[in-house]
């Protein structure tokens, strides 16, 4: 096992813009993977050791995605030095684990940007790099997006031959588009190489048998070899032909299955298996890629690693060091704020709590999460009532479907996902849950803007693609106490499908704790009155609100605020009583502003034919890349001074009791 025995969390140069001195190690003079290529293969281990180095001293100031980028190091270093990038293609999936990736494709002095605004993409990004063949950020994609790739080279006849490469986790394999992308690999003329990083990891420990499967399975290394030599010698006397490949590979995995008595899954499905391999030996992945790189037909190497290899305390607690936050670089002493009782919660932890509450008064209530108890702090309901919840692995389509099972035996099922994974699961919603008019309640955390994981995680939509599904009811609190009361008004109602849509971090109050009241469906609520401009928002983008009306207020201006807590079905009382005001109307939401609350206002008013300015502040019909919550709030028009300017140009517009106004396009909407 190559390893340079020198402990990585000791100690070294952490200036240069968080990372490490442009003198330390041999990382500093490789700029791209061509430069990589040209070093002896012994060097390797020190290219790892300097990657590592860089990982530790960044990332303690910079916070990002740790454990699994330190995980892959070998496995990164090995490709880029047997594969010609960006000529062959690499596809990673998910993208927590490319952070080395970036390093050695010319980003390394640019790194200090990752995941700020304006910086590099915590994620692999084609607008970034062209090494970054695919966007990631999602899981499960990289096989199905890598067999498009490899199916492509073969149509356009490549010369040289073009190598494609998937990686993916043992999470990510679990996840049904990998399972339909492997199917395919198996049916159509490819030479893709899929790559299975096997750290017996997720962010949390994986479930399911699949990850059983891999953790037992193994493969014999001269029997591969003694196949492939077999097969190339039968070849070449033609007595066999790559026609004839697939039921010759069947009858050897009948056989080798009868002498080991182990059924290897990917064989059966005609991928060459080889592995399992030290994924943190980086000679051993070196030869095993460069033996098996221009092999015809799909194929799979299977590593075995350790999540946040060379970093003892996330190697202790992978979960933990998945995105740990800042910490010291030499003590692995995680840099938090102390928990005083003096700060509010997270809105997922006054979700977590709140259900578990429910769930011992109410035996019917069981909860499902896809591959993210503690991220959804689910996990507060699994420590005590483990038979009450189900945690099924990256499989978002699947929870839904299965909450659509329990519900139709009379099971109250609450499924907590992040907002921007459950668009994954949109055709289930409608025809497993909502058709039948089951009694699911969607906990929809992460919506809204979410801030430094970028484009693919900002959970804007949710909104917009709940609204148009027949019968879901999709509600928004303002505060802590109001989700509280939302989730009991869920499971004490019989009203089908529930959708409740909360930020990430922190909310307001320290004391939350209020007893739980049951609230009317479709009904919101006045928390201002006034008479110059009337603004209706949703979620706990009030909050905003508020500041925006105590300033223009200071100006003379008077505006009656509408907290409009479900966006479906909608207070018609409250569009009504904003009618008969006759001032303009400003929406506010933290979703897209397509398709969502303004939209649904902007209908009703079209519907009545009332003509009134409107005004609609959202999330932009565009993708909103990385940054902190405040400063994306900023560049959305959603933060108070945003909003405050827009409430002071509706009140001085002559236009303002004349016509209905778009955000966007300010024509008349009929």
């Amino acid at each position: 096992m190559a390893e340079v025995n020198e402990p990585l969390h000791k100690g070294v140069d952490t200036e240069n813009n968080g990372g490490v001195s442009s003198g330390a190690g041999i990382l500093s003079a490789i700029d791209s993977p061509s430069d990589l290529r040209l070093l002896p293969e012994e060097r390797l281990p020190q290219v790892c050791a300097d990657i590592r180095r860089f990982l530790i001293n960044s990332l303690a100031k910079n916070p990002g995605h740790f454990a699994s980028s330190m995980g892959t190091v070998e496995l990164t270093v090995a490709l880029h030095y047997v594969f010609n990038t960006p000529y062959d293609r690499i596809v990673w999936d998910v993208g927590h684990q490319a952070y080395g990736h970036k390093l050695l494709t010319g980003r390394r002095d640019n790194f200090h940007t990752n995941r700020k605004l304006n910086g590099l993409s915590g994620f692999p990004n084609p607008d970034e790099s062209e090494y970054d063949t695919f966007m990631a950020g999602h899981a499960s994609n990289s096989i199905s997006a890598a067999l498009g790739m490899a199916v492509a080279t073969e149509m356009n006849a490549d010369e040289p031959r073009r190598n494609v490469v998937a990686v993916i986790g043992d999470a990510s394999i679990s996840g049904g588009l990998a399972f339909e992308g492997m199917n395919n690999a198996a049916n159509t003329p490819n030479n893709l190489l899929i790559i299975l990083n096997d750290n017996d990891m997720s962010i949390d420990a994986n479930v399911g048998s699949l990850h059983s499967y891999l953790a037992h399975i193994t493969t014999s290394k001269g029997y591969n070899d003694f196949r492939n030599n077999t097969f190339r010698a039968l070849k070449k006397m033609g007595l066999v032909s790559d026609r004839h490949r697939g039921p010759i590979m069947r009858f050897n995995n009948s056989l080798k299955s009868l002498l080991s008595h182990e059924q290897n899954l990917f064989e059966g499905l005609n991928i060459r298996y080889f592995g399992p391999i030290d994924g943190h030996d980086v000679s051993a992945i070196v030869k095993v890629l460069r033996d098996i790189k221009d092999m015809t037909g799909p194929k799979i190497l299977h590593i075995k690693t350790i999540k946040g290899k060379g970093f003892e305390a996330a190697e202790q607690n992978p979960a933990i060091w998945h995105a740990p936050g800042k910490f010291n670089p030499v003590t692995g002493e995680q840099v938090c704020t102390p928990a005083d009782g003096k700060r509010p919660p997270k809105f997922q932890d006054v979700f977590g709590e709140t259900l578990l509450e429910l769930a011992h008064s109410n035996k019917r209530i069981v909860g499902i999460t896809a591959g993210m108890l503690s991220g959804t702090s689910m996990s507060i309901v699994k420590e005590a009532m483990p038979g009450r919840v189900f945690d099924v692995g990256i499989s978002e389509e699947h929870a839904v479907t299965f909450a659509g099972g329990l519900a139709k035996e009379g099971m109250r099922p609450f499924v907590a996902i992040y907002s921007s994974f459950l668009q994954r699961a949109y055709d289930q919603i409608i025809h497993d849950v909502a058709i039948a008019r089951l009694p699911v309640t969607f906990c929809i955390d992460r919506a809204g803007l979410v801030g430094e994981d970028g484009v693919t995680h900002q959970g804007a939509f949710d909104i917009a693609y709940l609204r148009t599904v027949p019968g879901m009811i999709v509600a928004a609190p303002r505060d802590e106490m109001m989700l509280r009361n939302l989730m009991f008004t869920a499971q004490a109602s019989d009203c089908g499908p529930f959708a409740i849509r909360y930020p990430r971090g922190c909310g307001f109050n320290i004391e939350w704790r209020n007893d739980f009241r049951l609230m009317e469906i479709g009904k919101g609520e006045k928390l201002r009155h006034g008479t110059d401009v009337a603004i209706i928002s949703t979620g706990t983008i009030c909050s905003e609100v508020k500041k925006a009306i105590e300033q223009v207020e200071k100006q003379g201006v008077s505006v009656a605020h509408f907290d409009m807590t479900f966006i479906k079905p909608i207070d018609m009382g409250i569009i009504s009583e904003v009618i008969d005001l006759g001032c303009p109307v400003v929406t506010v939401e933290d979703g897209t502003v397509v398709g969502g609350l303004g939209s649904a206002v902007a209908d009703i008013f079209a519907e009545k034919d009332h003509e009134v300015m409107l005004r609609r502040i959202g999330i932009p019909d565009q993708f909103v890349a990385q940054g902190s919550v405040a400063e994306l709030r900023r560049l959305c028009g959603l933060d108070s001074e945003s909003i405050a300017d827009v409430i002071m140009e509706c009140a001085a517009s002559p236009l303002a009791h004349d016509c209905l106004k778009t955000a966007e396009s300010q024509t008349s909407v009929k």
